[in-house]
């Protein structure tokens, strides 16, 4: 057992990283040690990640410990660079969290002032100044490239700041240029951030925290109709939401609906996050209530407008697409499944059940279907009958299916339909459909896989759906 990480008040009196757990305790009798969880702690940063994003939607995560973020634009929501720090700190250590924040022009110089415990908001023109007195171990470099360079005397950026490039380079390898240059902001370093950026979003930062479902309703509608006129300028629909509710105690709620068409209405907007609110009200937890909530359109797509005729005006009927988003938005996206040809002619696999969507609509109108006779309900898999026909190529007379006999009294057939040999291979057998109605009346949909005199084995009968 040894230890992985400490706090500065371990440091201080002398603990290190990778010492014995025995030795430490030798060494400080009252040492507190916690046994290291890295899945709990990557949720904590992930958790971390997503309260950071109430200052800035890019935000991303640099290794098991630190986050970037970039507040270009941001800034000025909050009254400044020195304000968000401020912000950003306290809220930091009113939370419990022991962190180093700075900022600067560039991730990297950031990175390194952190590192080197330089919390301060750096104008903009002081990059070199400050990278010369912090540590090269401040600059993210490898083990072996700090141990060649201390061995070489060079401990601090400043040392190597105004040395010969090339032969830097050629002893030490390139990174050492490279997380140089982008401290310095002469090569660009992307901030790639851990969640997609919404296409639009409006929030809202409250006096008081709110607690109320319809209270939060209500503020969802009021963004939604700052969205609204946006949305009306681009021509343009939403067709995935988030609510994210950001809690008092740092906790981040975030409500996601999908809308079956763009749409850009707030009261339609609204009716999704109600019915998705009263899916989960008993896991919905407003803890001491939301501070901030936000409304973001995280996919659009053109919006056509449709002029409504005198017939239908003050019919208040339920569309087809306010349906399929009430009903998704309760119980969960994808729940409404519509046929989609596939291109395939082995039966099994010409058709699927897709997501609801316009385009999948269009992709199952009857119009697309084949013309020829199918049975109401056909099996995912072929189940194996036992069947005896009067000649060998010819329709069965009798059959046992599920351990029921049946007497044939009319069949049609067949329809020989060939494998797909990319997909079965070449050895695959063909199908010879039969439309069979036995003395009951009832009617399937048989095929024999195979032929007569070909290969080792007899043909073998399937059944494969049922007529209504």
């Amino acid at each position: 057992m040894r230890l992985s990480a400490l706090d500065e008040l371990a440091a201080r009196v002398g603990l290190r990283v990778g010492q014995g757990v025995a030795e430490a305790r030798a060494c400080l009798p009252e040492l507190d040690v916690i046994e290291a969880d890295a899945a709990a702690d990557a949720r904590l940063l992930a958790s971390l990640a997503d309260w950071c994003g109430r200052y800035t939607p890019l935000v991303a995560l640099h290794g098991d410990n630190a986050l970037f973020l970039d507040v270009t634009g941001c800034c000025h929501l909050f009254g400044g660079e020195r304000a968000l720090f401020d912000d950003l700190a306290a809220r930091l250590f009113h939370m419990g969290f022991e962190a180093r924040l700075a900022l600067s022009a560039t991730p990297g110089l950031s990175y390194a002032m952190a590192f080197a415990g330089r919390q301060q908001v750096l104008p903009t023109g002081e990059e070199a100044a400050m990278l010369r007195g912090l540590p090269l171990a401040a600059l993210r470099l490898w083990p072996a490239t700090l141990d060649g360079l201390a061995q070489a005397g060079l401990k601090r950026a400043g040392d190597i700041m105004d040395l010969p490039r090339a032969p830097l380079a050629r002893r030490f390898g390139p990174d050492v240029l490279t997380r140089l240059d982008q401290a310095l902001g002469r090569e660009g370093e992307p901030v790639s951030p851990r969640l997609p950026v919404a296409a639009l979003s409006a929030e809202r930062q409250l006096a008081e925290p709110v607690t109320g479902e319809e209270d939060i309703l209500a503020l969802a509608a009021h963004l939604g109709g700052n969205l609204e006129e946006v949305l009306t300028q681009r021509g343009l629909g939403g067709l995935r939401f988030a609510l994210t509710l950001y809690r008092v105690d740092g906790k981040v709620v975030s409500i996601v609906v999908r809308a079956p068409a763009p749409l850009k209405a707030t009261a339609r907007i609204a009716g999704l996050f109600r019915e998705r609110l009263a899916a989960i009200h008993d896991d919905f937890d407003a803890g001491y209530g939301f501070e901030t909530v936000r409304l973001s359109v995280l996919a659009t797509g053109p919006l056509d407008p449709v002029q409504p005729d005198f017939a239908s005006a003050g019919r208040s009927d339920l569309s087809l697409d306010d349906f399929v988003g009430k009903v998704e938005a309760r119980l969960g996206g994808g729940v409404i499944r519509v046929p989609v040809l596939n291109e395939s002619h082995v039966p099994e696999r010409a058709s699927a059940l897709a997501p609801f969507s316009h385009d999948a609509m269009a992709g199952s109108a009857a119009a697309h279907w084949p013309t020829r006779l199918r049975p109401m309900r056909l099996f995912p898999h072929p189940e194996p009958v036992e069947a005896i026909a009067e000649v060998p190529e010819g329709p069965p007379i009798t059959f046992r299916w599920r351990r029921t006999f049946h007497r044939v009294s009319r069949a049609e057939g067949p329809e020989r339909i060939e494998a797909e040999w990319w997909i079965d291979g070449e050895t695959a057998s063909p199908r010879d459909y039969f439309r069979i109605e036995d003395q009951g009346g009832r009617r399937f949909w048989l095929y024999r896989e195979g032929l007569y005199g070909m290969g080792a084995l007899p043909p073998r009968w399937f059944m494969h759906g049922v007529f209504a």
